[in-house]
């Protein structure tokens, strides 16, 4: 534990260097100078800073421990917290501009920390607004208790943890804000318009209020390296991390993936670490235990996977037709690119596609990491005892599934008399195709020599001399990111492709010009949630060379073939 404590110390502190953080550091800074005494000796100085990193490590500490549990029981929206540290930095701001209102905020805290108000309480009650905001500085180390938290698993281990990572991460925060008390206790301009001081910071930060709202810091924090997850994430740092939050997970060893017959794989893993439901009364969650007696299709999928939107038609048309039988489908969308957290994104998404059925948005992997899975789409049938009894990895055998839960309804109810089987037209590609491609670093196999990227930062690529099949090139202005490209003046992206349909994830803002083999065929607009897109459709398979010319902003993830 020992050795976990200071782990949970360096792993805040590097929290709180890292680009996470970015969007609260100007917060901090007006939190530590906008106080209304003059700092005159060091015990004053600090006091206010001190209150502000009080609140933050608060609100943080208790938000990741209880905050999952307590919105569940509310029957709240799991960011309805983070509206709520939003409205009350915003309140806060106002308070500042109107002090009659920060002296009302700050009441009951001066009230608890001394017999006259000044401005330690108010410099309390912003650290509680920022607590809630600071919540998605990632890491392993968070992620862990974050799991903690939102499975119900809170013990001693967990408190003392978070309190690690609280502590640490309060350490390079205090600083900033030290340095903001300082920096108006020297200039005596400040100090002689400390009115003035706090209604320039209560404008600052009702605009910092609505920029992290619109999420206007994405891209600054996409393109400063992550380096703190990486430093966090050693394979001994995992392990131990895996002992404190781990349950006993069902490997799912017996099962033969794609077996004809049903078989005994072991209990079913219950559903983990959900961040929200869709498509359930109120959002409420489900758990299998509560549909013990019913068959259940668990399907991992993910919107923008060519793969799971295929296999989509077949598992609405089995949840609609033997829905009053007994039969229960229950999606778990895990994402596969960063745009696919966001719950908005995969709830329109999912109407979008037509998705009826409960949807588990497993956001942290831990469902996921509880069923052992590794592909999208996977489907893991369950019969009415709770026991998995068939899996399926990838698209195809949609008949032989459908078959298998027959079988199951049959079985958990003698003698009802089912639908006829679904005909939904089977999309599986056969034969050879181009394999999937990524345009990130993080994932990019196929471009080809001579356009080495370079990383997080605008670059000017040419077309290479040639294009064999299966190799892409760029030209212009890209930036390449982990995930996707996002294209600046002139940017062209070729590929060689062996395929009927043409698929690419696209984000941003712009349009997209498509070529095949010279010829134009479509302009799209991209606007709106990143999501799949289709380039190109022929009857049959076919190589071609696609060529696309992206305007400024449009952000390029991801190419499918079907």
């Amino acid at each position: 534990m020992v050795e976990l404590v200071l782990i949970g110390v360096v792993a805040g502190f590097l929290a709180g260097i890292s680009p996470c953080i970015l969007p609260v550091l100007p917060v901090v800074l007006v939190a530590g100078s906008t106080g209304r005494e003059t700092p005159g000796t060091t015990r004053a100085g600090l006091a206010r800073p001190l209150a502000v990193i009080a609140g933050l490590v608060l609100s943080f500490s208790l938000l990741i421990l209880v905050g999952s549990e307590l919105l569940s029981l509310l029957h709240l929206p799991q960011d309805s917290l983070r509206d709520a540290g939003l409205a009350l930095l915003a309140l806060v701001g106002l308070g500042y501009l109107i002090p009659p209102l920060g002296a009302l905020l700050e009441r009951p805290f001066a009230r608890v920390r001394t017999r006259r108000p000044s401005g330690q309480a108010g410099g309390f009650v912003l650290g509680l607004a920022l607590g809630v905001l600071y919540v998605p500085c990632a890491g392993p180390i968070l992620a862990a208790i974050t799991v903690i938290g939102a499975t119900h698993r809170v013990g001693l281990a967990a408190v003392i943890l978070t309190a690690a990572f609280a502590v640490g991460t309060a350490v390079p925060l205090l600083a900033v804000a030290v340095a903001g008390n300082r920096l108006a206790g020297r200039i005596g301009a400040l100090r002689r318009h400390a009115p003035r001081v706090r209604q320039v910071g209560g404008v600052i930060l009702l605009v910092m209020a609505v920029a992290i709202g619109a999420d206007a810091f994405a891209g600054l924090q996409r393109a400063v390296p992550g380096y703190a997850t990486a430093l966090q994430g050693s394979a001994k740092v995992r392990k131990q991390l895996n002992t404190l939050t781990g349950e006993p997970h069902t490997t799912l060893a017996k099962c033969s993936p794609d077996a004809a017959t049903l078989v005994n794989c072991g209990p079913a893993p219950n559903f983990t670490g959900i961040t929200a439901w869709l498509n359930t009364p109120g959002g409420q969650p489900l758990s299998l235990r509560a549909l013990r007696g019913k068959v259940v299709l668990v399907d991992f999928w993910t919107y923008s996977c060519i793969n799971c939107q295929r296999t989509l038609p077949h598992v609405e048309a089995w949840y609609r037709e033997y829905d009053q039988d007994g039969f229960v489908v229950v999606g778990v969308h895990t994402p596969e690119f960063a745009f696919e957290h966001v719950v908005s994104n995969v709830r329109a998404q999912a109407a979008a596609l037509g998705v009826r059925y409960p949807v588990a948005v497993d956001d942290k992997y831990a469902t996921w990491d509880a069923y052992d899975n590794e592909y999208w789409p996977a489907d893991y049938l369950i019969d009415a005892q709770g026991i998995v009894r068939h899996v399926n990895f990838g698209e195809g055998d949609y008949a032989g599934t459908e078959r298998l839960i027959r079988q199951l309804l049959a079985a958990a109810h003698p003698g009802r008399a089912l639908p006829r089987a679904t005909d939904v037209p089977n999309q599986t590609p056969a034969g050879e195709l181009s394999p999937e491609t990524y345009v990130g670093y993080e994932r990019l196999q196929y471009l080809l020599p001579g356009n080495d990227v370079v990383r997080d930062a605008p670059a000017a690529y040419r077309f290479p001399a040639s294009l064999p099949l299966g190799g892409m090139g760029l030209s212009g202005t890209w930036t390449d990111h982990a995930q996707e490209a996002t294209a600046g003046p002139g940017a062209e992206l070729e590929l060689g492709f062996l395929a009927s349909q043409v698929y690419l994830v696209l984000g941003g803002t712009g349009t997209l010009q498509v070529a095949v083999d010279g010829r134009p065929i479509r302009t799209i607009e991209v606007r709106g949630v990143p999501r799949l897109y289709t380039l190109y459709q022929a009857g049959s398979a076919t190589t071609g060379k696609l060529l696309l010319r992206a305007s400024p902003g449009v952000q390029v993830y991801d190419f499918t073939f079907g």
